[in-house]
């Protein structure tokens, strides 16, 4: 399998993958730079992936990388965080999340239902990255990640904060009180509950220099 590291330098971090004769998937445009006998091709979607594109964030189009050598990949302020997944225990991942994965990693659309999505503020179309498969995943985050593991449990956040989870937990959008006006008294809009067993990658502090860089951007928008 190929090998994954995170490395930092000046308060930025990227992913180092080294590969002896094997292959990995990295989301598209990631690439920084690669050395070595290192190929790079691109798989295509299937029809119902690139219908799906029309409608969704997830690209469609995670570039392979096959040979022997070395794949840096972007730099960021904020992090990654790199998880390994087994057969039998598919993954769902958050928007925008999947960084790279080994090659033996398979790669699906999952979409959330359509209340769910209208209630987080996502349409009526809400599409996800779904793993599945034996070897490593690396995410990309804001800031470091927490596994929470829940046993016919429920976890409430107040945002997106759960950037992964198995897929025995189900997600549900609820009012973190039993009634609007409590609600809406508490100050709280509605909030991420995900229930069943399984587990969670839970991110809810970002990396300081990460938040000045959201917060400023989230300023030059309002602007």
């Amino acid at each position: 399998m190929a090998t994954f590291e995170i490395e930092e330098s000046q308060s930025m971090r990227w992913v180092r993958i080294d590969l002896v004769d094997d292959d990995c998937r990295a989301e598209r445009g990631a690439m920084s730079h690669m050395k070595g006998a290192v190929t790079m091709t691109v798989p295509l979607p299937t029809p119902r992936a690139m219908w799906v594109s029309l409608f969704s964030d997830e690209s469609v189009l995670r570039p392979r990388y096959v040979g022997t050598g070395s794949v840096f990949l972007d730099s960021t302020l904020g992090g990654y965080h790199v998880f390994q997944i087994t057969t039998g225990e598919p993954w769902i991942l958050d928007t925008k999340c999947f960084w790279a994965s080994d090659g033996e990693v398979n790669l699906r659309i999952h979409r959330e239902r359509m209340l769910t999505a209208l209630f987080a503020g996502e349409g009526l179309l809400w599409y996800k990255t779904a793993l599945s498969g034996d070897g490593q995943v690396v995410l990309v985050v804001d800031g470091p990640v927490e596994e929470v593991e829940l046993k016919d449990n429920r976890l409430i956040v107040d945002g997106p904060y759960v950037v992964a989870h198995t897929a025995g937990i189900r997600l549900k959008m609820k009012w973190p009180t039993k009634s609007f006006w409590s609600s809406w008294l508490s100050g709280q809009k509605r909030t991420f509950c995900y229930e069943g067993t399984g587990k969670l990658l839970l991110c809810t502090v970002p990396y300081w220099r990460r938040r000045m860089e959201l917060e400023r951007a989230g300023a030059a928008a309002g602007a």
